[in-house]
């Protein structure tokens, strides 16, 4: 029996560019940066100083299209300086490392290094890519063979950006460890799924115990130790349980809750891990883990994340029945120790709401 995982690779620090040609060089000379248009203001200087006496160079720098859209991924495929590249350097958030990772993809498996400039997600260091029509409304998932080569956080871009990055993923960080052990419940497991399961035991006390400092140090643009721990655990702990474990186990209904609220204005009012932060509330009250569920919301209290329907700007039944009808369509809730119908997945949010504006 052999075992063979391509895992991410993650460097986080204030010093984390200084690594780049380390990991880089084997691949060739000649890179593309490809991101968002804040991200690369924020990140290109230091990338291009980090590489000022090295053996690589940036051919071009691209904005990504500001949508991880099937679209937008075919424009880029057209520019001569993608093709001509040896290595794909994404730069930004979810969007802008979902879109290189599946041109890469397309390319042919051209590499991809992922240069996080905020941490509102595990994109940068995760094997999937979320693709979107152009409208915004969820398209589907693309799932490619490996994860990024090299993920380098440099956590005082990090620091420096908006701190409801930071806070959203914070937020999405803690539906893993529920999620992927709700999922997994009861079914006949791999070594490997096993072991994806253990690595995110425990990631949620973790970023309650150092979230708060993490947050209060964004909000003063400082990096910090705390900063680097709640890094670890968003693109680091949650990443290396969604590349071991089989995808089925990765999600469940918090992500198809926030897939649900693409149909809605909620969607694109609220980042992604705020809407999954309240969709996994409602899992833990539907599955009757109620000191969970009150360890999870007091905690969302504590930073201020919305935990009712209004703190979504979900305001009418109308809203409601439509992102349940996009969430029922949703393989998430597939892989479950029970079914999750649409009256479990109302009743289960009926019930949080009573909890939540008690």
């Amino acid at each position: 029996m052999s075992l063979s995982i391509n895992l991410p690779n993650i460097t986080v620090g204030v010093d984390a560019y200084e690594a780049i040609e380390r990991y880089a060089r084997p691949y060739g000379s000649k890179a593309v940066l490809i991101g968002g248009k804040k991200a690369l203001a924020a990140a290109e200087a230091r990338i291009q100083a980090a590489l000022s006496d090295s053996s690589i160079t940036i051919i071009d720098t691209l904005w990504y299209g500001g949508i991880a859209s099937l679209s937008n991924i075919s424009q880029l495929m057209d520019q001569p300086s993608v093709q001509a590249a040896d290595m794909l350097f994404a730069v930004g958030g979810g969007n802008a490392c979902d879109t290189v990772k599946t041109l890469g993809k397309r390319l042919g498996n051209k590499p991809v290094f992922t240069f996080p400039t905020i941490a509102s997600n595990c994109a940068p260091t995760t094997k999937v890519s979320v693709l979107y029509e152009d409208d915004g409304e969820m398209h589907g998932l693309d799932f490619q063979d490996a994860p990024a080569i090299h993920c380098f956080a440099d956590s005082q871009i990090i620091a420096e950006a908006p701190t409801q990055y930071l806070w959203a993923g914070i937020a999405d960080a803690l539906s893993k460890e529920i999620e992927s052990e709700f999922s997994s419940r009861g079914r006949e497991l791999t070594f490997q799924d096993q072991l994806g399961i253990q690595v995110v035991k425990g990631c949620n006390e973790r970023l309650y115990q150092s979230g708060k400092a993490a947050l209060e140090a964004a909000e003063q643009n400082q990096a910090s130790p705390a900063i680097d721990k709640v890094l670890l655990e968003i693109i680091g702990t949650t990443a290396l349980t969604s590349v071991l474990v089989d995808d089925d186990y990765s999600t469940n209904m918090g992500h198809a809750f926030y897939y649900g609220a693409t149909r809605i204005p909620a969607g694109e009012k609220h980042l992604h891990g705020v809407l999954v932060a309240y969709g996994t509330l409602a899992l833990l009250t539907m599955d009757e883990q109620f000191q969970a569920r009150d360890r999870m919301l007091a905690f969302m209290q504590e930073i201020s994340l919305p935990t009712t329907l209004k703190g979504l700007d979900i305001h009418t039944q109308a809203e409601l029945e439509e992102l349940t009808d996009k969430a029922m369509t949703m393989d998430d809730i597939r892989v479950s120790p029970y079914e999750i119908t649409r009256e479990k997945f109302l009743q289960a949010i009926e019930d949080l709401e009573a909890v939540t504006n008690a």
